[in-house]
């Protein structure tokens, strides 16, 4: 099947949400976690988060147009400066799933959708007590995409808990920490290991 920029332009709005959004393969599943200055809190699950850079660690991801509807994970965070990302695992995936609903700013998705609130030490955003892989970042940048109106949102990880046994000779093994992967709106995945190869020298390329 072909489909031109013409073919793409007449298809439904969601038929052609599905396809772009599974193009690019199967994406991490993220919960993030927000709240504002008031104390309310707000989770969302995201399939947009990307590594930017090591040294700092810097890790991004995008925000949809803000509306009257949409937006609350963005604006806690441009206003609290800190939020977390929370792996999803296959015993919450359906809970996950359903913190993408537009729901009202005043209500909770944590409380919504029976997942639950997590403060560690003194970071003053909510984790997923139910993920065993937790990032704790502060905000640092917001790009705005003019395209099409959405924001690329990059933050520094001050805090990072991942199970032991994931940490095997030096790497992650996502298969180990059962994390899960999107594609397209709403088809989620498990990650398994095929293959580790070594860092890439140009004296080491073999001749295929």
């Amino acid at each position: 099947m072909i489909y031109t920029k013409t073919d793409i332009a007449k298809l439904d709005r969601i038929m052609r949400l599905k396809i772009i959004n599974a193009v690019t393969g199967i994406k991490p599943a993220n919960l993030i976690g927000t709240v504002n200055s008031t104390g309310q809190t707000n989770l969302a699950i995201f399939s947009s988060v990307v590594h930017l850079g090591s040294n700092p660690a810097l890790i991004g991801f995008i925000a949809r147009p803000q509306t009257k509807d949409v937006g609350h994970t963005l604006s806690n965070i441009i206003n609290n400066e800190v939020y977390t990302i929370n792996h999803v695992h296959p015993e919450f995936i359906k809970k996950a799933h359903y913190t993408s609903a537009k729901f009202e700013s005043h209500i909770s998705e944590f409380e919504r959708c029976k997942l639950t609130e997590e403060y560690i030490d003194s970071f003053k955003a909510p984790f997923v007590k139910e993920s065993h892989f937790k990032i704790g970042l502060r905000f640092k940048e917001a790009i705005d995409i003019k395209i099409n109106g959405t924001t690329l949102v990059i933050g520094e990880i001050e805090y990072l808990k991942l199970p032991d046994h994931a940490l095997n000779t030096r790497e992650i093994d996502l298969e180990t920490t059962h994390s899960v992967g999107i594609s397209g709106l709403n088809s989620y995945y498990t990650l398994k290991k095929i293959e580790t190869h070594p860092y890439v020298r140009i004296n080491e390329v073999p001749e295929f």
